[in-house]
């Protein structure tokens, strides 16, 4: 996990613009959640590990726009809108599976 974090840092140096690092480190938190599995949580532990990667990812999300406050594109924004959504998608499914009780104790 940590080695997809590191290549978002040097893609980020040799971006061209502001508003392309910025891109730049959204396709990275998005790359990093592909390998999310959901359907994987089994347990109490993978559902608390899968929350806790979302609410990380959508920290780093609003961050980077908070960094990025004045090249804020319609790229910048329309990605990290994106990621939101489906952060947010996929919290909901995860607390599905709690409330559905499909999550082991």
């Amino acid at each position: 996990m940590f080695s997809a974090f590191s290549s978002i840092d040097y893609q980020s140096i040799r971006a061209k613009t502001p508003a392309e690092t910025a891109v730049k480190r959204l396709n990275g938190i998005g790359e990093v959640l592909s390998g999310l599995d959901i359907s994987a949580i089994h347990t109490q532990d993978d559902m608390t590990r899968a929350l806790w990667t979302l609410d990380t990812a959508d920290k780093c999300v609003r961050m980077i726009l908070t960094e990025f406050r004045t090249e804020r594109t319609k790229d910048v924004v329309r990605e990290a809108k994106g990621l939101i959504d489906l952060i947010e998608a996929a919290r909901d499914e995860v607390s599905s599976y709690r409330d559905n009780g499909r999550v082991l104790s």
